[in-house]
This record gives C-alpha cells, structure tokens and sequence, in this order.
C-alpha cells in the first residue's frame, strides 16, 4: 500500500508538478492552497504525510501545525523554496518531521515521504545543522550532551563525523566530499558505525540520532 499524503502550497501549478512527480509512488488524498483549507482537508481525509509549504498567506505552515495541536495527526514533511534557519528551526519546534527545499528530485522526495511516514526525521544535508545547532543550544538538550553519550565510546572520531552526516540525511557522496576521503572508505566507515551501535540502517540511525537530540 503507498503512502496516503495530502500536498500543501499555495501554487497549484507547483502542487500538479509534485502529483505528476511523484506519480503512483504515493496516493495524493487531498490537496490545499490555504491554511484554513488545509486543516480541513487533512482532518477530513487523515492522510499518512502531509507535504507542507513553509509560506503561504494566513500564516503559512506554521499555522496548520499550530492550529492541529497535539491531537492524534499525520506526520508532517516541509517542503519550501526557503532554506532559511529560522523558517526549518520554527517547523521543526511546530512538530514537523522534516524540511527539504523544492529543489529535491522526484526520486528523493518520494524516499522523502516514505521515510516520515516510518516515523523516521528528514533533512536537506544543508539544514540539518540548523536543526542540530538550535536543539543543541537549548537548555533541554545540555544534560544529554552527545559528546558525552557513552554508546559513542565506540566510536572513532572519523566514524562519529560519518554517523552524524549519515544521520542527517548526507548520500555518501556528499559525506566522501565533506571529509575529504573516498566513497569506499566512507561505506566502510558506514559499516563500523552500524555494527559497533547495533543498528542494522540507516533509518535506525536516524532514530537513534534523534532520541539523543543528534538532529
């Protein structure tokens, strides 16, 4: 069975993009232009993954998020031509489980949705520290300082930076590119790092990450 998600943005044109997109990859229960149509829509349809523009008039995804509150809702995936701090920072803290920018490829997107859905959190590489740098520095997050995690001692510093890239979202690629070394040497790395944290994906890590306040 596919993913049941509603499209949120004020662009319809960008919303039938996103349809064709995604084609049957996912089932696009509902769609909305506007943040009162939007609640309705996605109490009324209880849609899987709601994909939201961070701006819209009225409020933009900020206000759906606050006005579902904590009852029982979907997960919530951003997706907005802003990679702004403030705007992902401000999402996240709302109860979104994610935040990409609208230059993802289709492909991307729909491993996007189907992750969020799983329960797992999603980011542009880029953003991800956004989301780090603010939960780290808030003072929730001081008593349970990563660095000083002891399922860490495992781990080698060069295998800390690969976890904390592949945790964030990072293709291989682009973490043999951050560090400086080979994709080889990064799938390696990636191999230590789930077997000395008993985790068997990249998903896994990911939760993992999250229940340390990593992402």
């Amino acid at each position: 069975m596919t993913t049941r998600i509603v499209l949120v943005d004020d662009h319809a044109m960008f919303r039938a993009g996103v349809r064709a997109e995604l084609g049957a990859r996912v089932t696009v229960v509902g769609e909305a232009g506007t943040p009162a149509t939007a609640i309705a829509t996605i109490r009324a349809t209880t849609p899987d993954v709601v994909l939201l523009d961070a701006h819209m008039p009225d409020g933009g995804g900020l206000a759906v998020l606050e006005a579902l509150g904590a009852q029982p809702r979907p997960r919530f995936l951003a997706l907005s031509v802003s990679d702004a701090a403030e705007d992902v920072i401000a999402l996240i803290r709302a109860g979104a489980r994610g935040y990409v920018t609208k230059t993802i490829s289709a492909d991307d997107l729909a491993a996007a949705v189907d992750r969020i859905a799983d329960g797992d959190a999603v980011f542009s590489p880029r953003l991800a520290g956004f989301v780090l740098d603010a939960f780290r520095d808030s003072p929730a997050a001081r008593p349970t300082d990563p660095e000083r995690d002891p399922d860490l001692d495992a781990l080698t510093p060069r295998e800390r930076q690969v976890m904390r890239l592949l945790a964030r979202g990072y293709a291989y690629k682009e973490i043999a590119a951050e560090l400086f070394i080979s994709v080889k040497t990064v799938e390696t790395h990636a191999s230590n790092v789930l077997r000395k944290l008993q985790l068997s994906s990249r998903h896994q890590l990911t939760r993992w990450a999250a229940d340390r306040r990593m992402l």
